[in-house]
């Protein structure tokens, strides 16, 4: 069985203000403290986290599991475990994919990083987003590039399922997730075309890197791609999610995509040969409507109802989802998912009953923290 990792970034807030905190720095110091001691073998214990492009945020990342029950489990720990650090700093983490209030992000330290805010001004300084990265393996580069060119017009769906960032700088966006549109600011980021081969996606990436518009293979920001460090496919098109089971229902839905995608290129199958052109349209009207407008389906590349849209995508992965036994864990979430609604229609509601952006951060971090209280 295929096995899945997920990366959450989160935002470091004040649960009073509901401001963002530039403390990653001192929220890495308390999980270095709290990791101390040594191993048996003389070496210091590690934890998961790493600070991110700016200091108002900290990343996570699971170990790969094959069973879903653990991944939740995984991403309740590492919730606690990071909101636990943010207290010995000041702050609480909130899972958001944009602040709801102003905010002027500030670029954490690093060469890499000072690198890249020279190279992208604005864009690197305003990027304050926080997503969700699953990670699924693969056997070989061939057959993940298989999957990158058979997963394309699906990725749309899990962008407005997750979609958790309806507010920018103080206002109301009027998307579900606003943090795809600042992402996409990128040069490297959003849907590519189709690649036939491992050779022909590594020439791509060369030639890419070699431009010097890139500091490194890293920055290669593909909606999804080959990742450098592990034999996965990354499928990096999701807001982080509000609730704890989001991720989970992501990465179910990541998995059978992945395993549906290599089943057809051993079979023989070819690629949809829906253009880029196409794939930007459906990634925009993802990021607008979320999960309360049209989506473009997947199938057809014509409007269709949230809903319909969502089902489609599990209807394609259920004979991999029932071999993965992720099936019954994937119906009622996607039930659930579109009977209560994503972080987006969330956050929306809290500002209706709460009345303002402060109070909507308040109620998000204790969502964000509550499966692990």
């Amino acid at each position: 069985m295929r096995s899945v990792g997920v990366e959450e970034e989160l935002l470091l807030v004040d649960a009073s203000s509901g401001d963002p905190l530039a403390v990653s720095g001192a929220v890495l110091a308390a999980a270095d403290r709290s990791a101390g001691g040594r191993s048996g073998a003389g070496e210091p214990q590690e934890h998961t986290f790493e600070k991110e492009l700016q200091k108002e945020q900290v990343e996570f990342a699971t170990k790969p599991v094959t069973e879903m029950g653990e991944l939740a489990q995984e991403i309740i720990r590492w919730r606690a475990e990071a909101d636990r650090h943010a207290r010995a700093a000041g702050a609480r983490v909130a899972a958001l994919g944009t602040s709801p209030l102003p905010v002027q992000p500030s670029l954490s330290p690093g060469e890499r990083y000072a690198w890249v805010g020279e190279q992208f001004g604005l864009t690197a300084q305003e990027q304050l987003t926080c997503g969700c990265h699953v990670h699924v393996s693969v056997e070989s580069d061939e057959e993940g590039v298989a999957v990158l060119d058979r997963i394309r017009p699906w990725l749309p769906v899990l962008t407005a399922m997750s979609a958790n960032s309806p507010f920018w700088q103080g206002a109301d966006s009027g998307y579900g997730s606003y943090r795809s549109r600042v992402w996409n600011r990128f040069p490297s980021a959003g849907p590519v075309g189709v690649f036939e081969s491992a050779d022909r996606y590594h020439e791509q990436v060369r030639a890419m890197v070699d431009t010097g518009v890139l500091h490194d293979e890293g920055m290669i920001y593909f909606d999804a791609r080959l990742s450098a460090a592990y034999p996965t496919v990354e499928i990096r098109v999701a807001d982080v999610c509000l609730d704890a089971s989001g991720p989970v229902l992501l990465a179910a839905l990541a998995r059978g995509l992945v395993e549906t995608a290599a089943r057809a290129w051993r079979a023989g199958e070819p690629p949809a040969r829906i253009s880029t052109s196409l794939l930007r349209l459906a990634a925009w009207r993802a990021g607008r409507s979320g999960l309360d407008g049209p989506l473009l389906h997947p199938r057809t590349m014509r409007e269709a109802a949230p809903a319909d849209a969502v089902r489609a995508l599990h209807d394609h992965v259920r004979e991999a989802l029932e071999d993965h036994g992720d099936q019954e864990r994937v119906s009622a979430g996607i039930a659930e998912l579109l009977e209560r609604g994503n972080g987006a229609r969330v956050q929306r509601e809290l500002l209706s009953a709460r009345g303002d952006l402060a109070a909507v951060v308040a109620g998000c971090v204790e969502i964000t923290t509550a499966s692990a209280a």
